[in-house]
């Protein structure tokens, strides 16, 4: 409310203020529930996001850690603007070539991202020899150095994935209208640093959660691309609609599923040929990953048990990230209806 005076007159305007209705948000715990019973629909969608996401990454260093360093290291920024009540969006926080970042030093870096502090110095020298980290006057990084570094694509792709999700959701009468892509789009860069801080919370846990099963990201990596084609040949001959329970049974217990060879792998994942058929041996080694006679390779029962928990985890944090983005949304479009 304020007082707009002209002359000897006064007028008392009275500005409304939009009060969230609390009753229409969207719980995490539902759309948790949705996840997990109506897995069969929305996994792959889900899981092939996540392969997608891996292999950009991958391809900024050919280096997995480094790419988790940057991001790591950006998500430190976004981090000090969450807790500074800062908010900018995709505009704005592009607007510049260089992004400051927080202070920092090696052992910190080591524990958060389970990586040796050795590995850690090394990788951080060479990122600051290719002038992508730079220290003078103060840290930050070169944006212009790395061009995958705007997530255009990722936004992008899991705003198609929360687009296809929201419908579900409004099926199951969780949400009362579904989103178009470019609505979610639209949300994401509006307030892409908040939204994109707790997108890489999700990421990292993800990603760290996997490597102490796996040991190294590129084994993660490529055991995930034979998930993705195990998720895409149950989707082609199973008609029925499954909880994730019997979906993953019928994964595993699938004897006449097409598997994938090195090379096709190599090429799904960006990992030279070589390091893949190294890593696939120790999968086998591992049990991980079976092989046939044509030397295709599908996963094993093997792992199933330790990845389930895990798995919790990830759906969780998806969960959480989902109902953000669409209780912004549906305070948002009711707010310009």
């Amino acid at each position: 409310m304020f007082i707009l005076g002209l002359g000897r007159y006064n007028f008392l305007i009275i500005m409304r203020l939009e009060i969230p209705d609390i009753s229409k948000q969207i719980y995490q715990e539902n759309i948790l529930n949705i996840l997990i019973s109506e897995y069969s629909t929305i996994g792959t969608i889900w899981v092939t996001h996540q392969i997608e996401w891996c292999n950009r990454n991958y391809l900024m260093f050919k280096d997995h850690d480094k790419a988790l360093i940057i991001i790591y290291l950006l998500k430190k920024t976004l981090d000090f603007y969450s807790k500074n009540f800062v908010k900018l969006s995709y505009q704005e926080y592009f607007f510049k070539d260089f992004v400051e970042i927080e202070k920092f030093s090696i052992s910190e870096i080591s524990k958060a991202l389970n990586i040796p502090k050795e590995t850690t110095r090394r990788k951080l020298f060479e990122l600051e020899k290719k002038n992508i980290i730079k220290k003078n006057p103060t840290c930050c990084i070169d944006r212009t150095a790395l061009p995958f570094i705007r997530p255009d694509d990722s936004i992008k792709k899991i705003s198609n994935f929360l687009c296809l999700f929201s419908k579900l959701l409004l099926d199951k009468k969780i949400l009362l209208n579904s989103f178009t892509s470019e609505e979610l789009k639209k949300i994401i860069e509006k307030d892409f640093t908040y939204i994109w801080k707790i997108y890489y919370d999700m990421q990292i846990e993800m990603m760290l959660s996997y490597k102490n099963v796996f040991k190294n990201y590129e084994s993660y990596h490529i055991f995930g691309a034979c998930v993705v084609n195990q998720h895409l040949y149950s989707n082609k001959i199973n008609e029925y609609k499954m909880n994730r329970e019997d979906y993953i049974k019928s994964i595993y217990s699938n004897e006449n599923v097409v598997g994938v060879n090195a090379m096709s792998l190599s090429d799904i994942t960006n990992i030279p040929r070589a390091t893949v058929i190294r890593k696939l041996k120790n999968l086998l080694k591992l049990n991980y990953l079976s092989i046939d006679k044509k030397k295709h390779y599908t996963i094993s029962g093997n792992l199933v048990k330790r990845l389930v928990p895990l798995q919790n985890e990830v759906l969780t944090n998806l969960a959480n990230f989902s109902s953000i983005i669409y209780n912004s949304a549906i305070l948002y479009f009711n707010k310009n209806l």
